[in-house]
């Protein structure tokens, strides 16, 4: 079992590899072992560029959710009045930076059970929390959580996104839309997205 939420990044994509993480627009669909790549390409940017203290990312899109577990990976607090996560690391000349390799490989042994990943949540207490969540909800593998992509701006929709990674299962930002059949008729739309049981964790 994971014991801090860098090895649950780590162990998921050795565990699922190719199967599907995330999928959103414009990146289309990242496997876990892709997923994990982003993520610490941002890591290694903010290893080389980010300020001291608690991170913040807010640009409305993907990247934020992809910075917010980057910095957990890095040991970094998250936090809504913390210093902006600098946008060279979001796909700019610092994505990927090998000036942050090292840096970001030291904290492998800092990064522990009771580093502070957001105000009042250890890494530790965090993963407890995803595991009692994850018997309640009954996700694994096999699981399809569709989110519009503006939920993910929300503390509902980024606890359901960490519950999605712990389970290993396939989070995909979409708005729901209806198909048709053969005939031409409206087949059904998928179950609107429902954040009730993710309300006040983060």
């Amino acid at each position: 079992m994971a014991v801090n939420l860098r090895h649950l990044l780590i162990q998921q994509a050795a565990r699922l590899q190719h199967a599907p993480a995330l999928a959103v627009e414009p990146w289309g669909t990242l496997s876990y072992l892709e997923f994990r790549n982003r993520v610490e390409w941002v890591a290694l940017g903010l290893s080389a560029r980010a300020p001291g203290g608690p991170l913040h990312a807010a640009t409305g899109t993907p990247w934020d959710w992809v910075a917010e577990v980057a910095a957990a990976c890095c040991g970094l607090e998250w936090r809504p009045e913390g210093s902006t996560v600098p946008s060279e690391a979001l796909g700019g000349p610092a994505f990927n930076s090998e000036a942050g390799r090292q840096a970001y490989h030291d904290q492998e042994d800092v990064v522990n059970a009771d580093t502070l990943f957001r105000p009042g949540w250890t890494h530790g207490a965090w993963l407890s929390q995803l595991q009692r969540l994850n018997r309640t909800l009954g996700w694994d593998h096999r699981t399809l959580l569709v989110m519009p992509p503006e939920a993910l701006a929300t503390p509902e929709g980024r606890a359901a996104a960490w519950s999605a990674l712990y389970a290993g299962a396939f989070l995909r930002l979409e708005r729901p839309r209806r198909s048709r059949n053969g005939l031409g008729r409206p087949l059904p739309m998928l179950p609107s997205w429902d954040p009730t049981a993710f309300q006040g964790l983060l």
